[in-house]
């Protein structure tokens, strides 16, 4: 790749420079000048490409069709769930998630599923090829047609893409991948987008599927630019505790498929394994007590039972402290508002904790009930009753809300055995899918309240 030299461009303004400074000379903006490639003019006519416009008619729904066959699938289901139903041909996908969490362990596991169809390489520009030789033996990821190599040129990686010998290349991670073109450091802005680019167009060109990995801010979100996530056709994340608990596999972004699902993984010495049933395993050791509320959510389209505990404690200091795990801080404020503000209890003096069991991050407005009934449970010292599930959106009055998915939510109670489900209004029709369990209609958290939680 021919260069006229250093080319240094400003992310603010767009002023070009041929040496970096901390300050851009238009605008003003620090440490907004980075780095380029600039091809030089003269070379032009080896670039321009041969893309011809195609006329959209009746046969593009073959094309979908074909799309569907051709998808590599992992053979992992919650993978091929969450991915839409496998990688789709030539595809860039970016897998992110905090450190420790099994991104290596996952994409191994990947790696050596679809090794027994397809070449696969498997690039690590962040250990040795003996140390992931060594994952990939405790893994039994050992495949005839799995290649490993260690390298941080992004040119390399390129050459061996358009070559067309891989179906699956695996880049461990992205932001240790360089260009030799650009003087800056890897993991550099100008580093990661030019890298980038470069490998999403050998792969469209040569039909080779690439997975990346990538890393994330102390924030949690995605490191590096933001075209990064705009260049790639799927995004998926890995969340969840690095230590304990269940993984939860989402695709943030995915241009082949939906970004509703989800994959439910627990961490074993043979790796990344799938839970069958997620909702029995989350319930095995729970306490019954006070303050502990079965909730009915849903993991994209999922059914999931998921235990909320609450505590309430009397604060000694002067603001009462307001503490969550997987759950959001501000909407735990604003619901111990509404419990204030629409019933009897007074919180104001009080310290309450959240913790939603088995490090699961609740998102679905459906946990609104449980956590309220959670904390009038612990603050009263009342319970509900054992085989009971609950689930439902509270509003500014008090007034419970409809939440979606609603049948999946009472047919996963049934299964499990709870003889009564607390949630929003519905139809007759959908309450008699309950079967030998007692749905409850409620209307609001006082009354819900005054109805459900009793002394033991």
């Amino acid at each position: 790749m021919a260069k006229k030299g250093p080319n240094y461009v400003c992310r603010q303004c767009g002023y070009s420079a041929s040496s970096w400074s901390g300050k851009c000379p238009s605008c003003d903006a620090w440490n907004a000048l980075e780095e380029t490639i600039t091809l030089d003019s003269n070379k032009g006519s080896s670039f321009l490409g041969s893309a011809k416009a195609l006329e959209i008619n009746d046969n593009w729904g073959d094309l979908a069709i074909q799309d569907q066959l051709g998808r590599i699938k992992t053979d992992i289901a919650d993978v091929d769930l969450v991915l839409g139903g496998g990688f789709a041909p030539a595809s860039v996908n970016l897998l992110v998630g905090q450190p420790g969490i099994g991104k290596s362990t996952l994409t191994m596991q990947i790696a050596a599923s679809i090794a027994k169809k397809r070449n696969v390489l498997y690039v690590s520009g962040e250990e040795s090829v003996a140390q992931v030789g060594a994952r990939a033996t405790r893994l039994g990821a050992t495949k005839s047609n799995l290649h490993l190599v260690a390298s941080n040129s992004c040119n390399d990686i390129a050459k061996e893409i358009s070559g067309g010998k891989y179906g699956v290349v695996i880049v461990d991670s992205i932001q240790t991948i360089g260009m030799s073109e650009l003087s800056s450091n890897t993991g550099s802005v100008s580093q990661i987008t030019n890298s980038t680019n470069l490998i999403m167009n050998v792969a469209k060109k040569s039909g080779t599927t690439v997975v990346m990995i990538g890393h994330v801010t102390k924030e949690g979100a995605i490191a590096g630019p933001k075209i990064l996530e705009h260049i790639v056709d799927v995004v998926m994340q890995l969340e969840g505790d690095r230590y304990d608990g269940f993984k939860i596999l989402r695709a943030v972004k995915n241009r082949y498929g939906s970004t509703t699902e989800a994959g439910i993984f627990e961490m074993q010495e043979s790796g990344l394994q799938q839970v069958t049933n997620p909702s029995q395993a989350l319930l095995n050791e729970r306490v019954i007590t006070d303050g502990s509320i079965i909730l009915a959510t849903v993991e994209g389209s999922r059914p999931l039972l998921v235990e909320v505990q609450a505590l309430v404690n009397e604060s000694h200091f002067g603001y009462p402290k307001r503490a969550s795990s997987g759950f959001d801080l501000n909407r735990l404020n604003l619901l111990i508002a509404v419990l204030e503000k629409r019933t009897k209890l007074n919180l104001s003096t009080k310290d309450i904790y959240i913790n939603i069991v088995g490090g699961i991050k609740l998102s679905d407005p459906a946990a609104d009930l449980a956590v309220v009934m959670a904390i009038a449970s612990a603050s009263k010292g009342l319970a509900l009753k054992s085989d009971a599930v609950v689930f439902g959106e509270v509003g500014l009055s008090g007034e419970i809300r409809h939440v979606s998915i609603t049948q999946k939510r009472i047919n996963e109670a049934v299964k499990l055995g709870y003889k009564h489900i607390v949630g929003p209004k519905i139809t007759a029709q959908v309450a008699r899918t309950a079967h030998g369990s007692k749905y409850h209609q409620a209307t609001d958290i006082k009354s819900t309240l005054n109805e459900f939680l009793k002394k033991e």
